[in-house]
């Protein structure tokens, strides 16, 4: 603990220096920065489910508090101002009292309101980080979200403190409990919704919890790239497993995929040859080549596969200059992963929020900047046989080069993903899924 208390204060004093190297830029005299407040569902009389604001969470590890508020001057500690109501209908968090506490001055309120009699006196050059512009306009705060703060803070985002690669090391570990249990499950034929209770129980969280609706995908389904309806029936036959599924330490957000076939067969085969191709990228990034540059190693990689499992009768360039890989392999390489399941920052050309686009002809990809020290991103190439993208692929020209006995033979399967979290350093590339153990 007292470890992470220290990699927490160098953690704030790093985003001290951000706030004051930006905030004197920009004549700003401090930042108040909203945890959020409740959504209260349309003609009814609960919320749903809080979502803390990820520039509150980036400053305090609290995310299940609403009406709470960072004050920042770049240059003191800062104040926490920690939302504690008189309540008998819920339970009241408690004060707080943890590793992180000493980097704040902190401050506890019983009503919401009760802010505007902590924040600074004048609020002219002041900005307000969040959601609820209405709430900075009671409180005449005098700037909204200014454009060239929440860029910056945007882009540095992107280099993780020792304190978040901590964070994000724990939230793989959780994850990867959670798949080893998901894999048991689907091995003893479990259902999908059961697979997913299986998930849950292994890393202690409840779906509100964990970073982003699992995917939990058995058989054809898995062809679904954002599938998640969880069935309670077992399918007749067992074919494959996808499972895209995190986990949450302190905010950050863990991003796994895997992919299983039930037997021994040419699925498991092009499963393991993806996963192949997937580590021999890893392997071979290093610090100031492009994202871009990698997706594109990837579709040529995707290409050989095709080739290599007599799916598409072509060699392998022939394959990606006709544009082919796309249909099997539609989405993007990965992306930025941190605070947010698809953190920010990832088509920043500079800290003033100069934006890279994707190549026109793939339009799905997620990051586009150079690849640096302390980026934590992911890595999930995917290839999928798609009902609507056939259908599409069938009408051109290069449908005369498709296997699609083949295509038809795979097509029960659904797809494969294969999805790991990594770190950049300097030197080398830290895989904290398979360090942890999920190979």
């Amino acid at each position: 603990m007292e470890q992470l208390q220290q990699l927490f204060a160098q953690h704030i004093d790093e985003l001290n220096a951000r706030a004051k190297t930006i905030m004197a830029r920009e004549n700003v005299s401090s930042l108040i920065v909203h945890s959020g407040q409740p959504h209260r569902q349309f003609l009814d009389d609960m919320d749903y489910p809080f979502k803390v604001n990820p520039h509150f969470k980036h400053w305090v590890p609290v995310i299940d508090n609403p009406n709470c508020w960072v004050i920042v001057d770049g240059e003191s500690k800062p104040t926490l101002v920690f939302y504690r109501p008189v309540d008998f209908w819920h339970k009241v968090p408690d004060a707080p009292n943890d590793f992180w506490t000493d980097a704040f001055n902190i401050v506890l309120i019983k009503k919401a309101e009760h802010i505007a009699e902590h924040l600074p006196q004048d609020l002219s050059r002041a900005a307000y980080l969040g959601e609820h512009i209405d709430v900075a306009d009671v409180l005449n705060i005098g700037l909204r979200n200014p454009e060239e703060l929440v860029s910056y803070f945007h882009y540095h985002r992107a280099y993780k403190t020792d304190y978040e690669l901590e964070c994000l090391r724990e939230a793989n570990r959780l994850a990867v409990k959670g798949h080893q249990a998901a894999k048991a499950a689907f091995m003893a034929q479990k259902s999908e919704y059961d697979i997913q209770m299986d998930y849950l129980q292994a890393i202690k969280h409840t779906e509100n919890e964990v970073p982003y609706g699992n995917i939990i995908a058995l058989n054809e389904n898995a062809a679904i790239l954002h599938y998640t309806i969880l069935e309670q029936e077992k399918p007749q036959q067992f074919n494959s497993f996808l499972i895209d599924a995190g986990a949450n330490c302190r905010g950050y957000a863990s991003d796994i995929t895997r992919t299983y076939a039930f037997e021994d067969n040419e699925f498991n085969s092009l499963i393991k040859a993806l996963d192949a191709k997937q580590l021999e990228l890893i392997d071979g990034i290093k610090s100031d080549v492009s994202y871009v540059d990698l997706h594109l190693q990837m579709h040529q990689m995707i290409a050989e596969l095709l080739s290599e499992f007599d799916i598409v009768k072509l060699a392998p360039q022939q394959i990606v200059e006709k544009e082919i890989t796309s249909t099997f392999f539609p989405h993007g390489l990965g992306h930025f992963l941190g605070l947010q399941v698809h953190d920010m920052g990832g088509f920043m050309a500079d800290e003033s929020g100069a934006h890279v686009a994707a190549p026109d002809n793939h339009p799905f990809l997620r990051c586009t900047r150079m690849v640096e020290p302390r980026q934590v991103m992911t890595i999930e190439p995917g290839l999928y046989f798609i009902d609507s993208l056939l259908d599409e692929l069938k009408t051109t020209d290069n449908g005369e080069f498709i296997n699609w006995e083949k295509v038809e033979e795979f097509k029960p399967f659904g797809g494969i993903r294969i999805e790991d979290n990594i770190i950049v350093h300097r030197n080398h590339i830290e895989n904290m899924t398979r360090d942890l153990g999920l190979n």
